[in-house]
């Protein structure tokens, strides 16, 4: 009996480099539906919801036939958004919700299937993320690219938005893994990390997955070959517009 899988996309319209930007206009769709569409094409996904707190993007995403779910605009991130939109849904403890983030709507459908994979093939795991070779030398200072380090078993040591690992000696290189937005967790333990309290290293890097690590839980990272375009402004909008429409290669 297949394990069920949702993705849940948690959506704010308030942000201070591009309000507004999930409904932003993409070749004719509003991003928000972009992703949603993408997040259907996957094949292992039982269903998808779009989580908010905003009544345009509830409306918006009702209007092109998503399912939407409203829920409280204090949530600490968006991962706590999911965990409250999950309380509406009919899931067991080891069904698998993923977080898939409103603003990357180039993903490949195929990325989901990968970052579920290591939860479906083994009920010990509560949780896993994926994570790209970086090729653009840029990225490995980048604060904005976020890094990883793992062990021999592909289990995070540490996400930084640091260069990891630093690279004492000349003469040697190392290569290095930026963390994409989407994460796989079992139903049970979404409940578990959102009720943990917020960690030190968490608040410091501004990064919510750190809270699993520092209670001591383990997350599994995938290495997927698809890049990712995150849009935080509105020329990075433009950038995703000409690459849809093949003005530009990825």
């Amino acid at each position: 009996m297949s394990v069920p899988v949702v993705c849940i996309i948690p959506s704010r319209y308030e942000s201070s480099r591009f309000p507004g930007k999930p409904l932003a206009d993409l070749c004719g769709k509003p991003m928000i539906q972009h992703v949603y569409e993408r997040v259907l094409r996957a094949k292992t996904v039982s269903s998808a919801a779009v989580a908010t707190d905003d009544e345009r993007i509830f409306a918006a995403v009702r209007a092109f036939g998503g399912r939407a779910v409203m829920t409280s605009p204090l949530h600490r991130s968006g991962t706590d958004r999911i965990a409250e939109a999950v309380e509406t849904i009919e899931l067991d403890d080891g069904d698998i919700v993923v977080n898939i983030q409103g603003d990357q709507p180039l993903f490949e459908p195929d990325q989901v299937d990968e970052v579920v994979g290591p939860l479906l093939a083994d009920a010990s795991i509560p949780m896993s993320t994926l994570i790209y070779r970086i090729v653009r030398d840029e990225e490995i200072t980048h604060p904005n690219a976020v890094k990883t380090v793992f062990d021999r078993d592909h289990f995070a040591l540490y996400f930084s938005r640091a260069t990891i690992p630093f690279v004492r000696d000349s003469g040697k290189r190392a290569e290095y893994f930026k963390h994409h937005g989407i994460y796989a967790y079992r139903r049970d333990f979404l409940r578990t990390f959102t009720a943990l309290p917020e960690g030190v290293l968490e608040r410091l890097e501004a990064l919510e997955q750190l809270r699993a690590l520092e209670h001591g839980y383990r997350i599994k990272v995938v290495v997927t070959p698809y890049d990712s375009v995150e849009v935080d402004t509105p020329q990075e909008l433009e950038r995703v517009r000409r690459l849809l429409t093949g003005e530009e290669a990825i």
